[in-house]
């Protein structure tokens, strides 16, 4: 039970980040970088693209976050969730209406003008995948915000293939 444990990516308790501000995480992001062991990532990562979320912290303390992607036959595919606040700043919960799962976001590192490094344990059919996503506030991210993600994905079970730098938009 133990070594399975320590191959499986729930075992690992990821926090989120001491000190949270919800209203820094205002306005529009790029997602730069992404990381999954996700079956579905290995067909389609090579076409994937730059996109950008708006996030928008709500009254309630809960976060409506806007994203439009690129797809790799140039069609854009849009997406909006609301993240629900729980009792730990930093942590959100919200089932996503387009692929019918569970979400347990964790928002672990921010810099709120320069990036956040955002970590999701998506669960679907008792199915569990992690999902790390590298926010930037422009399309560029340091070579030591790069590395932060690398070694946050390797340390969370996901395979150092599984994890790429989004290239921009043409």
């Amino acid at each position: 039970g133990v070594l399975l444990c320590a191959t499986l990516v729930a075992c690992v308790n990821v926090m989120p980040q001491k000190d949270f501000n919800l209203e820094k995480m205002a306005g529009k992001w790029w997602v730069v970088g992404f990381a999954t062991n996700a079956k579905w990532f290995m067909n389609r990562k090579a076409g994937m693209k730059m996109g950008t979320s708006m996030m928008l912290p709500t009254a309630g303390g809960s976060l409506d976050i806007s994203s439009a992607m690129r797809n790799s036959d140039g069609s854009c595919w849009r997406m909006t969730e609301l993240a629900k606040k729980t009792d730990i700043p930093g942590r959100f919960t919200f089932i996503s209406q387009r692929w019918n799962n569970e979400n347990d976001m964790r928002v672990v590192a921010v810099q709120y003008d320069d990036f956040a490094l955002i970590h999701t344990i998506k669960t679907k059919h008792g199915v569990t995948d992690v999902l790390n996503k590298l926010f930037s506030r422009t399309p560029e991210v340091s070579a030591d915000v790069q590395k932060k993600f690398m070694q946050f994905s390797l340390d969370t079970g996901i395979l150092s293939g599984n994890i790429v730098f989004l290239p921009k938009e043409r």
